[in-house]
């Protein structure tokens, strides 16, 4: 099996991740692609983050594609760092091939998670494109590391087989929305009623 692992707040999940799951199925080959909904982001503010519970809920009435699945699996264990997270799947998981998925946005902070080059030594990596992030992202300290074990774009489909450190920017349509843009349009909403 090919598993694509997206991680994050999923505060609120909306189509970009919808986009970013199917461009990863079609171009990499994958059977599945695993939302990774996070109890909160360590990098960020959480204290008026909604519970996992609705964010997951919200997750699956979007995400009605039968290959997307949604998993609250860093609750269960007990985590919020991706590396504790992804490390945890690949040692029970067998015989899976993970590729960690992210937007290029998250590419241009990626050298401030935890662990972050461990993540890289551990599965291969697929970033998918958004808008005013494909200069940004190649130019970050995690950008030009990774760009040394870079895969050509038309070698996709080979990354979920490939022994990490493997890396590929996968470019295609891309949404503009996000979910930073959707809580502010929901409380500048909410304070006009």
């Amino acid at each position: 099996m090919r598993i694509g692992l997206l991680g994050g707040s999923f505060n609120p999940a909306h189509q970009a991740h919808i986009m970013i799951s199917e461009t990863a199925m079609r171009r990499l080959g994958l059977d599945a692609v695993w939302w990774l909904v996070s109890p909160g982001n360590p990098l960020k503010d959480n204290h008026h983050l909604p519970p996992w519970q609705a964010r997951v809920a919200l997750a699956r009435a979007l995400a009605k594609h039968p290959r997307i699945k949604i998993s609250a699996i860093e609750v269960r264990i007990g985590t919020p760092f991706t590396y504790a997270t992804l490390s945890w799947l690949v040692r029970r998981a067998a015989g899976v091939h993970f590729v960690w998925l992210m937007g290029g946005d998250n590419l241009v902070t990626f050298h401030k998670w935890q662990r972050w080059r461990d993540i890289a030594r551990l599965m291969p990596i697929a970033v998918i494109d958004r808008p005013g992030a494909t200069l940004r992202s190649a130019q970050t300290r995690a950008g030009q590391v990774l760009t040394r074990h870079q895969f050509d774009e038309t070698d996709a489909a080979l990354l979920p087989l490939a022994k990490a450190p493997a890396f590929v920017y996968l470019h295609g349509r891309r949404s503009s929305l996000s979910s930073t843009q959707l809580r502010q349009a929901a409380a500048s909403a909410l304070k006009l009623t």
